[in-house]
């Protein structure tokens, strides 16, 4: 079994595998093989479970501003690309802000090891997206995301559920309906 900190490495290794793998013609390019989405999520809900089972660290020093996770699939189709993307990494970068913060706040070791497997997975991500031609979200000079709704969450436990759900929603929508990802099938 791989050590958690490995597992992020693990997933970024099998992505880079995937795209090279000599003597496929066309092979499945990693960005759309749905295993890693999924790899990314089944860390994330191991996170949200850890923080379940822990005593400590429940609540939040402060609240923190989230995405929102909830999909209207009638406003999210009649958006262009450039605004979907735009919204998949304000809503990163939110996430990676709020589980940074929520790591300064929790002492258990166990819980720090989850938490910076989400920070490394969060950055994995944007990886991908920058290899889709997908613009780093550079925030306001306020520092407040924008590009979609936000929230506020003031527990742990509700914080790593929306990481898991924002991957499950829009990051798999973002990534699923890429054009790369359709190109050379009829």
């Amino acid at each position: 079994m791989f050590h958690n900190s490995s597992r992020g490495l693990f997933a970024f290794l099998l992505m880079l595998l995937e795209w090279t793998k000599p003597g496929l013609s066309n092979p499945l390019r990693p960005i759309c093989d749905p295993r890693v989405l999924k790899h990314f999520i089944e860390e994330a809900r191991d996170a949200e479970a850890a923080m379940l089972a822990c005593k400590e660290g429940r609540g939040l020093a402060e609240p923190v501003t989230v995405p929102q996770t909830k999909v209207d699939f009638n406003v999210w189709e009649r958006k262009n690309a450039l605004e979907q993307a735009q919204e998949v990494q304000s809503g990163l970068w939110l996430l990676n802000q709020a589980i940074g913060s929520l790591r300064t706040s929790v002492t258990n070791t166990a819980l720090h090891s989850h938490i910076d497997n989400s920070l490394r997975n969060i950055f994995s991500i944007g990886q991908v997206l920058r290899s889709l031609n997908i613009q780093e979200y550079t925030p306001p000079a306020g520092g407040v995301a924008g590009g979609g709704e936000t929230w506020r969450v003031s527990s742990a436990s509700e914080l790593l559920q929306v990481h898991v759900n924002f991957l499950r929603g829009k990051v798999h929508l973002l990534l699923s309906n890429a054009p790369i990802c359709h190109q050379g099938s009829s």
